[in-house]
């Protein structure tokens, strides 16, 4: 070898550091306290990350358990809400009917006004019109009422089968139910509506 290649050879060659700060040459204990926290760092973050998935997996579930929960448990409010409402309707029909049997006991007169409504109703040329009515309606419908003018003929029947405060008109064709369950029924369903026009 000529001195002039040893030469260059000799200045290409560089004496590797022993520290490690090139990346290359001996671990040092810098060096591999360096590479332990770089991969603690890359560990760390790699599990935080998965941590964080799986903790929002946990949160989903738990979410969509809590919802199913909250759904379960409405539903008997949800019963409850019905069967309240319908024990309201049954005490509000209760009620009415108290007060219209205690308004025809406290006013019995109120007969008179549906008779004369009822026959009312009857076309003019009816024929064989019957009123029937309660024994003491009866009574008190004759001393206090006759046709009127333009009102066809009637005439008054005992029946003790009608309640108090109603009558039942009977013609040769023709029906017209004034007693005071039909009333009372065709005043609730007014109410109603017609959904519990069959209850």
């Amino acid at each position: 070898m000529s001195e002039d290649s040893a030469a260059r050879t000799a200045a290409a060659w560089e004496v590797p550091a022993i520290d490690g700060s090139d990346g290359k040459g001996y671990l040092t204990a810098g060096r591999l306290q360096e590479l332990q926290q770089q991969a603690y760092d890359e560990a760390f973050q790699k599990g935080h990350a998965e941590g964080v998935a799986a903790g929002e997996q946990t949160i989903r579930q738990r979410a969509a358990r809590y919802d199913e929960l909250l759904r379960a448990l409405s539903k008997p409010f949800d019963q409850l809400d019905e069967s309240v409402e319908k024990q309201l309707v049954e005490l509000a029909i209760a009620m009415v009917k108290q007060l219209f049997r205690r308004e025809i006991k406290i006013n019995p007169t109120h007969v008179i006004g549906v008779v004369r409504e009822s026959v009312q109703l009857l076309p003019i040329a009816s024929r064989n019109v019957q009123v029937h009515l309660h024994p003491d309606d009866a009574s008190l419908v004759r001393e206090s009422l006759s046709p009127a003018e333009g009102e066809p003929a009637w005439s008054i029947v005992e029946d003790p089968l009608i309640a108090h405060g109603g009558c039942r008109i009977t013609t040769d064709n023709s029906q017209i139910d004034a007693t005071a369950e039909a009333r009372l029924q065709a005043v609730i369903n007014n109410i109603l509506g017609d959904e519990r026009a069959g209850d």
